[in-house]
Order: C-alpha cells, then structure tokens, then sequence
C-alpha cells in the first residue's frame, strides 16, 4: 500500500467543469501532514510510515505521546495513523506531506466514521416496508417474525433488528479528485465522503479501478 494522507471533511460545494457542468464536491482540508515514525524491517519487523494530523496542546494528548511527537520534531497532534509500505520508506521523522501527494482525475478511497444516528428501528435502520397500517394491525414498524417454531428454535445470528445505527467505520472507494489547491491545501472530491463537517478521514490511493500498465494494476 502506498503511503496516503490524513485530512478533515470541511464542506460540500459545486464546482463547474470546463463544459459548464455542475459538479458536486467534498472540501477536504489535507495539508502538513507530519512523518512521526517510520518503521524498518530490520527493526520492527514491516516497514510502514506513521504520519499525524491536527493542531492539539500537550494537555490533551498522553505524555507517551507527547514524548512522541517531540522525539519526531513536532507539535501533538490529534489524529495519528500508519500506512504500510511495499518497501523501505523514503520518508523519514519530521518530514511534511500534503496534498499535492494526489493529482486531478485520480480516483482514491476515502476512509472515516460515518454519522451516528443512535437507536434506530428496522425501517430507517434496514429500509423494511413495514407492516399493515389499518384493519386494526399494531405493527406498522414493527420486526415481523424473526424465527420459525422449535427448528431451528433460535434466532440466527446477523438478524437484522433494531439496534445502534451509524457511528461506523466506512471506506467509499474510486472517488475522484477533481482539483488540488495548494495554496489553500485542500483536495476536491468528486462525490460525498464519510462522516460529519470536522470528522478527520484518510485519503489513499483507491485499491480497485486504477488504469493498468503492461498488463498490471
């Protein structure tokens, strides 16, 4: 996997294209991101670079960390992550990367925390149809029936029922980038991505879709 970059959702907007098309897109604030760590085969067995992201004071991060970050030359920060690597790394502690890492027209996979809706019923939760709404039925948004009789005489397990909707890891794949502005360093996104304004998400190159080369992807 090659190294990615960690970033915040900011908004969406339109842009429009050259043809006059309207464009939908996510603003993801993605600049100074700052290498931590860089972890050797020699040494930890896999190589891997740790980047960090976000603007925090000491007080709010563990003095383990705060050890950490001071040891990579930086500032602590809030959202730390580590990307594997194919092999040695070129990056080293307290180099910096941003968004000109992707290029317009590249597609790449958006990973974060969708929104938290709480406890939810199987209607909203599942898209269910729901039961009866007159000739006096009392289970208009009710389950139905989740087993059958003494065989298997349990309810299997992955039943869809009420419960926690939301607050979930998700990754939407083959997004693509549609502009990188530097001086601004946010990327474009063609699409939603996951999770509220201000949630932090990482942004890789998108494992599917890529354009192959002499046979390869």
């Amino acid at each position: 996997m090659s190294i990615g970059i960690l970033g915040k959702k900011v908004g969406m907007t339109r842009i429009y294209d050259q043809s006059g098309a309207s464009v939908p897109v996510t603003v993801i604030e993605a600049g100074n991101n700052v290498v931590t760590q860089v972890r050797t085969a020699e040494k930890d067995g896999y190589t891997a670079v740790q980047l960090a992201y976000g603007e925090t004071t000491e007080k709010r991060v563990t003095k383990p960390l705060v050890g950490h970050f001071k040891k990579a030359g930086t500032t602590p920060k809030k959202f730390v992550r580590e990307f594997t690597t194919p092999g040695e790394a070129e990056q080293k502690p307290g180099d910096v990367m941003g968004v000109t890492r992707f290029q317009p027209g590249q597609l790449i996979d958006v990973i974060g925390v969708s929104k938290g809706k709480g406890f939810q019923g199987v209607v909203k939760r599942y898209r269910f149809g729901g039961q009866p709404e007159t000739h006096g039925s009392m289970m208009h948004r009710r389950t139905g029936s989740i087993g059958c009789r003494s065989t298997p005489g349990r309810v299997f397990k992955n039943k869809k029922m009420p419960g926690h909707m939301g607050d979930k890891k998700v990754t939407i794949q083959n997004l693509v980038v549609v502009g990188v502005r530097e001086a601004d360093q946010v990327l474009l996104v063609r699409g939603n991505v996951p999770g509220a304004n201000g949630s932090y998400v990482i942004i890789r190159d998108a494992i599917k879709g890529q354009k192959k080369t002499n046979g390869k992807s």
